[in-house]
């Protein structure tokens, strides 16, 4: 059954723009206390008219089209202002976190001293050093241009990743075998259909011998899911191309639209259901799930689908059911879901992202018993329209005996 998205996420959304419109009030208000202390008359008015611009890339980014909305209008702001308006946002909004924390910090210092002072005379704020100045403006310049690297660089930097996965007591036919994976598209307002082009190209450079498409073609309605389709139908495989459903179809409320296109262009979309391909002697036995919803147990009946004798291989949007589907004794299963956590710190450590609040399986393979998954970072972005430390990719899973 069709969802509608999660009030987890509607929230989630919403605390950020709040935060990016908190931030652009700060800005004004910094601007008034500059230009006031400069003596400039009317600084309120000339502070406005200064946070004007970065009020316009606020309104392009997700406000944009419900302004236009209330407004009876439809339309989106240009691609390029979009980006420039996602950079803005999260550096604007970074740059008021460090500030935010900057003066936390200068106060519990004051307090502190303040606490420790046997007069009772009040403690005053220190003052910022000219190093202690140039530091905080190098501190509040960082997120703009962290944000400019993640939107405008990492953010369109697709590879293909190839893998070997070591599979015990692999048939023969099988060894060597190569799957194609593509997954979280998200295309829409950040990504062009027409910009997956080129992974398609790198995917059937590789020559697989199947193909699979784990989910979320797109973020929400409206969004270009024939268009995408339309893209993924140039995958050429010698074993056709499969997929299953992502979250983002349930949301979107296009699960039976995605699957009917898809078939008709050449996608067969497994949803509960399961396939066997034959590979000389062997066999692999081709198992699609939908989305996985949290809040309820995972892979009910799945095990029904298990083919004795072959290779049980199962695509599933979310990679945390895998200990689930390893118990149930699937060999392998295709993943994306995380996005590798899409801004990754790794310089403090590879495991600081946001996936981990989601799953420990966050990018890349990993085992259990006999079983094996390997999750993809996949290609789009969703929330923040940014890659940082999580290179978007293709796979391409090469099957060795183990």
């Amino acid at each position: 059954m069709d969802v509608s998205i999660p009030p987890s996420i509607d929230v989630a959304t919403f605390a950020l723009q709040a935060g990016v419109v908190c931030a652009h009030a700060w800005l004004a208000w910094e601007l008034h206390g500059l230009l006031r202390r400069r003596g400039v008359r009317h600084s309120w008015l000339w502070a406005a008219l200064l946070v004007a611009p970065a009020v316009a890339l606020l309104m392009s980014g997700g406000l944009f089209r419900r302004v236009m909305r209330v407004m009876g209008l439809d339309g989106d702001a240009p691609h390029l202002w979009r980006l420039c308006s996602a950079m803005w946002n999260i550096g604007l909004g970074g740059a008021f976190a460090v500030e935010m924390a900057r003066r936390g910090w200068r106060l519990w210092r004051v307090r502190r001293a303040r606490n420790r002072r046997d007069d009772g005379t009040p403690a005053s704020e220190p003052e910022l050093t000219r190093v202690g100045l140039m530091t905080r403006r190098a501190a509040l310049a960082a997120p703009f241009a962290v944000s400019g690297y993640g939107v405008f660089i990492e953010r369109e930097r697709f590879r293909l990743t190839e893998v070997d996965m070591a599979v015990p007591d692999l048939p023969r036919d099988l060894d060597g075998l190569r799957i194609g994976q593509i997954t979280d598209i998200h295309a829409g307002p950040f990504l062009a259909p027409r910009e997956i082009e080129r992974v398609v190209a790198m995917v059937n450079e590789a020559k697989p011998h199947l193909s699979v498409v784990t989910g979320d073609l797109i973020t929400g309605p409206g969004d270009p899911l024939h268009e995408t389709v339309d893209v993924l139908s140039a995958l050429r495989a010698d074993s056709g191309v499969w997929g299953c459903m992502g979250n983002h179809e349930k949301y979107a409320r296009c699960l039976g639209e995605a699957q009917i296109y898809g078939r008709a262009k050449g996608i067969e979309f497994l949803r509960q259901s399961s396939r066997v391909l034959e590979f000389g002697d062997a066999r692999l036995n081709l198992v699609g799930v939908d989305y996985q919803r949290t809040s309820q147990p995972y892979l009910v009946g799945a095990e029904n689908w298990i083919e004795p004798g072959a290779l049980n291989l199962l695509l599933s949007h979310n990679p945390d059911v895998f200990p689930v589907a390893a118990k149930q004794g699937y060999d392998l299963v295709l993943s994306g879901h995380t996005h590798g956590g899409q801004i990754t710190l790794e310089i403090v450590d590879q495991t600081v992202n946001p996936g981990r609040f989601l799953t420990p399986y966050v990018s890349g393979s990993y085992q259990i018993d006999k079983s094996s998954i390997y999750v993809s970072r996949g290609l789009g972005t969703v929330t923040l329209p940014m890659r940082l430390g999580a290179q978007p990719e293709a796979a391409i899973i090469r099957l060795r005996r183990a």
